[in-house]
């Protein structure tokens, strides 16, 4: 019995109870949900629905436990319900209806843990959106990794995700970056404000190759080609070294056609018509004090050109209307305070800014080797990249190590810890566990152990102490799962899947699943190998959830 199928169990017996004393049905929820009791020995789980209806319907709370728990009594595969503290229920499972559960698992494969719990819901996902200025920095990769397994947690809990990566293709940096290029294909230093590293002369020497007249233009023509150019060649590498990363954007929004379609002034005329532009010594402000910021926004200079914030407005409108009726950014730790200011302009357009837009905040993330932070890049010269990282400990421990830790916290990534083939590694722990019980797979039918037909299946054999843990922990995935998208945390699979793993691990010592020798095969081997088989679907599908492999062989 899945935990869903046991609250709808406790619902129909809240229902029976209250038909039988006339109480008014109303006050009945649509659906009720349990919890996991932090001691087992308070039974499988609790229900707090008498303490929720007690005043409802004014019954004294442990009055009307006793009733509910005298009907849960009657149910199927109910083993027993105790009534504890001013109301609350205990409730255990029969054997027979714990270990149903594999079967249900196995059955389901990697629709387990799916649910329609977000449907509806049209959510634009933007995240990592670097600047096609130089490689992506690892502070850009904890994006790429924490935004890419949010975007499949909201899938899997029915919204409708589209994700999208803004190309800022248009402003100062972009010149600056122009100027390093042709800079550097001339033979001369980075200008002040431009950018080094070596990846900078590779771009020049291919844009040369690709153009090799450039260096006879004058500088305007010359810095113009190596802008468009080079842009290009930037950003082709960063979706290169993403897609390797395992991530891909629905999207690529280029901030350039906002200008080029006039989006920015249709954006104006929007904010104008809400009533909340004035113009103050020859610049268009936006009045966003109204609504919280801590102080206006300016739109458009004095000289005519757009700010970042003008751009800003004009792509959150254009997010608007493609139909996303919730827009949510990821952005680094430097950018805390645009969560006032893109607040305040939601509200302008007339938004509620609770509800369609969602600002994160990443914190900084370390590479450490020996102990001491990794500076920077051989290639970049400034930062460590996401080829740094994938190079230090690969794709799997990398994409596991920043979803591992809520986004709002800093990481330290120790290169010896995650490249270590022991417990101690959190992500060798977790794939170990997709490793051995493909492993047990294999072996099985090697002595001609088999799952058998699924109504041959006896669930009641699971019965032992570790058996009937390893079946708890397989229960709460769902859960785990609709919790994780709400809260916007793939942390929270990652550590669920470590608990798994050990409770994996002790199950595994404790219950021989392969017959030994010449001993016979029995109906326990093959319900353990169910339960062997329904973790192995729970594993893969928790780090698909990541974007991180359930190796068959370590």
């Amino acid at each position: 019995m899945t935990p869903a199928e046991l609250a709808e169990v406790v619902l129909s017996a809240a229902h029976a109870v209250f038909e039988d004393r006339g109480l008014d049905r109303s006050a009945l929820p649509a659906q009720t949900t349990l919890e996991r009791p932090r001691n087992p020995e308070h039974g499988d789980y609790a229900s707090t629905l008498a303490l929720q209806l007690s005043k409802k319907v004014g019954v004294p709370p442990r009055e009307l436990a006793a009733a509910l728990a005298d009907q849960l009594g009657k149910a199927s595969g109910v083993k027993s319900v105790e009534i504890a503290g001013p109301g609350f229920l205990n409730i255990r499972l029969d054997a027979a209806a714990a270990g149903q559960l594999a079967k249900v698992i196995v059955e389901a494969g990697p629709a387990y843990g799916r649910s329609d719990t977000l449907a509806g819901q049209r959510i634009n996902l933007e995240f990592v959106s670097a600047n096609p200025t130089g490689p992506v920095h690892i502070g850009g990769v904890r994006w790429a990794a924490v935004g890419d397994a949010l975007s499949r947690l909201l899938r899997a809990t029915g919204a409708d995700v589209g994700t999208e990566y803004y190309f800022n293709d248009a402003g100062s940096q972009i010149d600056r970056f122009a100027r390093s290029l042709l800079a550097a294909a001339q033979g001369q230093p980075a200008p002040e404000d431009g950018y080094g590293g070596a990846y900078i002369a590779e771009i020049a020497a291919e844009v040369v190759k690709r153009r090799p007249e450039v260096l006879d233009l004058d500088e305007a023509a010359a810095q113009e080609v190596f802008r468009v150019e080079g842009v290009q060649l930037m950003f082709a590498e960063i979706k290169s070294s993403l897609r390797d990363f395992g991530v891909e954007f629905d999207t690529y929004f280029n901030e350039k056609d906002l200008h080029d379609r006039g989006e920015l002034d249709q954006a104006l005329d929007r904010l104008r018509e809400q009533g909340h532009l004035y113009e103050s010594e020859g610049a268009t402000w936006l009045r966003t004090t109204d609504f919280g910021d801590d102080k206006d926004r300016v739109l458009r200079k004095s000289n005519g050109e757009w700010t970042y914030f003008a751009a800003d407005c004009a792509y959150y409108l254009d997010k608007r209307e493609r139909g996303f009726e919730r827009v949510v950014i990821m952005l680094g730790a430097d950018h805390h305070g645009y969560i006032g200011r893109m607040k305040a302009m939601a509200a302008c357009f007339g938004d509620d800014p609770d509800r369609n837009l969602e600002i994160l905040i990443g914190q900084l993330v370390n590479l450490l080797r020996d102990g001491a932070p990794v500076r920077m890049s051989k290639r970049a010269g400034t930062v460590v990249t996401l080829e740094d990282l994938v190079d230090a400990i690969g794709v799997d421990a990398s994409r596991y190590a920043l979803a591992r830790y809520s986004s709002d916290s800093p990481i330290d990534i120790d290169v010896e810890l995650w490249t270590r083939a022991t417990r101690d590694n959190p992500v060798y722990y977790v794939q170990y566990v997709a490793a051995r019980t493909a492993s047990v797979g294999r072996n099985a039918a090697e002595v001609g152990l088999t799952r058998g037909e699924a109504a041959g299946f006896h669930a009641e054999l699971l019965s032992h102490e570790k058996e009937n843990e390893l079946l708890k922990a397989l229960a709460e995935f769902p859960a785990v799962v609709s919790s994780a998208a709400e809260l916007r945390g793939p942390h929270l699979v990652a550590r669920y899947l470590e608990r798994l793993a050990g409770a994996y691990h002790r199950f595994y010592d404790n219950c021989r699943i392969l017959p030994r020798g010449d001993e016979e095969v029995t109906d326990l081997h093959r319900a353990r190998l169910w339960l062997n088989d329904a973790t192995r679907v729970v594993i893969a599908n928790g780090l698909r959830l990541l974007g991180v492999s359930a190796p068959e062989r370590m």
